[in-house]
């Protein structure tokens, strides 16, 4: 297989999508192992991980969050991953920044608009993130978020070393769908930022991402953001859904 010119994360769950929405959706251990071995073979070279609860449901339990990585490193070593802390409404910034003490993750994205639920609290999550070594993905949704993290790179609060970023397109458009032309005003507030990536949401994924990988490079995409196809067909499983993107975004480079 040749190795795609652009560098692409896969988004396999999220801590939303559910077997009633794809029976795909990787849910256990085991089918979390396989999706990142297959995903890996056809074009993947990071994941982005969820964990859930014996519900299903999204969960912050630092075990099953160690024992995950474990596995998936066991079988596909060369596979690069982070762990998300994203809290919705269900954990607060003192549990994503336990989970990240006790995880001791390599990368961990963390999203802005969480974060300033609680910037003194932040300003320590950002400090142990520092700390450690883990490298922070911050995830932005629109040029507000942007601006805010800017503020506080400007103050300290966030080092300047923590510089990921990633463009979550479609969060706040109708029924978060995106569209290609969202990524203009994420690129005019962030021209130079040295590691970026962009993930969408809805039926124009696919779209979106081609646009994106010949602006950007870096893309992320899954079952996490969509389960269809530009021409609206479903995929068969997170598999289907990389090979697809990798023959949409051949040729694009970083």
């Amino acid at each position: 297989m040749r190795a795609p010119k652009h560098h692409m994360m896969i988004a396999l769950n999220g801590t939303r999508p559910s077997k009633n929405d794809h029976p795909a959706v990787p849910i256990s251990l085991p089918e979390i192992v396989a999706t990142a071995r297959v995903c890996h073979s056809v074009g993947a070279c990071a994941m982005h991980l969820h964990t859930h609860d014996d519900n299903n449901a999204h969960s912050f339990d630092p075990g099953q969050y160690v024992e995950t990585l474990s596995e998936v490193t066991n079988v596909v070593p060369k596979l690069h991953l982070h762990i998300t802390t994203e809290a919705i409404s269900l954990y607060y910034l003192q549990e994503q920044l336990n989970c990240i003490n006790t995880v001791a993750p390599g990368l961990a994205s963390i999203p802005t608009r969480e974060s300033a639920r609680d910037p003194n609290l932040a300003s320590r999550v950002y400090g142990t993130c520092a700390d450690t070594g883990c490298e922070v993905q911050h995830i932005l949704c629109n040029t507000v978020d942007v601006a805010l993290l800017k503020a506080w790179q400007a103050v300290g609060m966030v080092s300047l070393e923590q510089y990921s970023v990633l463009f979550l397109l479609g969060r706040y458009n109708a029924d978060q769908t995106s569209t290609p032309s969202d990524i203009h005003p994420f690129l005019a507030t962030m021209p130079d930022t040295r590691n970026r990536k962009l993930c969408a949401l809805g039926s124009q994924e696919h779209a979106c991402l081609s646009h994106a990988a010949k602006l950007v490079g870096n893309i992320r995409a899954g079952f996490e953001n969509s389960f269809v196809a530009c021409e609206r067909t479903r995929h068969i499983d997170n598999a289907g859904l990389v090979s697809a993107l990798s023959r949409q975004t051949e040729g694009s480079q970083i």
